[in-house]
């Protein structure tokens, strides 16, 4: 083999362990997701606020005798 094949099966294996090597994949895929569930809140409270303090301010009418 050349000196080019080496270098280049070497190259392979090091990628592939890295390909295949998950550490600390979790913890950024959690905070990911706990960044998207948080926008996802902010949004439906930015878009829905008006609407529940009306709502509130309805029912809390009703049932005030």
């Amino acid at each position: 083999m050349t000196l080019i094949c080496h270098v280049s099966e070497a190259v392979k294996r090091s990628l592939g362990r890295w390909v295949t090597q998950d550490d600390g994949a979790t913890a950024i895929e959690y905070g990911l997701m706990a960044a998207g569930i948080a926008l996802a809140i902010s949004a439906a409270v930015w878009a829905l606020g008006g609407n529940i303090v009306t709502m509130f301010d309805d029912l809390s009418g009703y049932l005030s005798p």
